[in-house]
């Protein structure tokens, strides 16, 4: 999953990224509004977490904006404001979810992950793909009745062919999505985890395609 982070206290931006990037997720973070609102429609997040007193364009704006240009991507909002007026005004302006600080990571991440949820149930929940199903919402993969364990980074690569059946993904757009912005290593860890989820599901699962990046088979 992928996450876009506005926050202008960098310290604080700093740990949590840290924090979440531990526990699976990409992060990219953004120190401004005007910054956040050009991510946050300029590439696919899962999940946008958003300070309300930000310089030049503040959460409410900023949301406000995202929502009239059509983007529904989950937003939770986090600000020192803890007033009821302010939590109604976040979430009329069409934030999903409203955490004042300061606040708990462990609330933090129960928050993350119950619209993770609730996006994946107004999605697709199961993805299917010959005899390999993907739970969404579970976070679970079985392939012909057998169930695969796979890490956090493997289920992402895999996500991102399963949710394009029959397309060929690219390497860079997996590195994208599954990989922050700030990843600056060998773009051929893609193919570390292509081998490793062929080990897992069978060599002939991910088919390559030369010049062009991967293609799950389908061989129902």
């Amino acid at each position: 999953m992928r996450l876009l982070m506005v926050e202008d206290e960098r310290r604080l931006a700093g740990a949590l990224a840290r924090g979440l990037t531990a526990e699976g997720f990409a992060v990219d973070v953004a120190h401004d509004g005007a910054e956040g609102l050009c991510r946050a429609t300029s590439a696919p997040y899962d999940l946008i977490l958003l300070d309300v007193n930000l310089p030049g364009l503040n959460g409410y704006r900023l949301v406000s904006e995202l929502r009239a240009g059509g983007h529904e991507t989950p937003v939770l909002m986090l600000t020192a404001k803890d007033g009821e007026y302010d939590e109604a005004e976040g979430l009329d302006a069409g934030a999903d979810d409203y955490l004042t600080k300061p606040f708990s990571y462990l609330v933090l991440l129960a928050r993350i992950r119950a619209l993770l949820r609730r996006g994946a149930r107004t999605a697709t929940p199961v993805l299917r793909v010959g005899d390999l199903s993907m739970d969404r919402g579970a976070r679970r993969v079985v392939q012909a009745g057998r169930r695969i364990d796979l890490t956090t980074k493997e289920y992402a690569v895999l996500e991102q062919l399963v949710v394009r059946p029959g397309d060929v993904v690219s390497k860079a757009e997996i590195l994208d999505h599954v990989w922050d912005l700030a990843y600056d290593g060998d773009p051929n860890i893609v193919e570390v985890y292509v081998s490793t989820l062929r080990r897992k599901l069978g060599a002939a699962a991910i088919e390559t395609v030369r010049g062009a990046g991967y293609r799950l088979v389908d061989d129902a």
